[in-house]
């Protein structure tokens, strides 16, 4: 089904929302890993793909790529990184204890970031879900 089209409007706003997010002055590269890492969740293959191309044209070794399903347990990843990481987990899983993630989240981000960084995350989610469901196979 050709979703962008049938509600152009609808899907329209999506990712007007999406560019916006990417112009909000947080840093693109957190933004990027954050909808990678969601993706993978949810299993979007489409945008697993693109979010990884991303990745490595933002200058992330492809290695680093290949371990973010395992970012818990290397330490290729930075404390911000890790931080916002953690995040899109608690907010795709929708965990109980995402409190303590977001007290972190307040020392080292501005409420402004926060938000920016919240909306990106279940604006992706959105996303995944919308092209797994509508779309046709890649």
């Amino acid at each position: 089904m050709n979703y962008k089209d049938i509600a152009k409007e609808t899907i329209g706003n999506l990712y007007r929302a999406h560019n916006s997010i990417r112009k909000s002055g947080i840093d693109e590269k957190l933004i990027a890993l954050v909808e990678l890492r969601v993706s993978q969740i949810n299993g979007c293959a489409y945008c697993c793909s693109y979010h990884a191309k991303e990745l490595s044209d933002f200058g992330f070794e492809q290695d680093v790529i290949n371990r973010l399903p395992g970012w818990k347990h290397t330490n290729v990843f930075n404390d911000q990184q890790k931080l916002v990481l953690a995040w899109a987990e608690a907010l795709t899983y929708s965990k109980d204890d995402w409190e303590d993630t977001k007290a972190k989240l307040i020392k080292h981000f501005t409420e402004r970031e926060i938000v920016e960084l919240t909306a990106s995350i279940t604006l992706m989610n959105t996303l995944n879900r919308l092209r797994i469901t509508l779309a046709e196979e890649d």
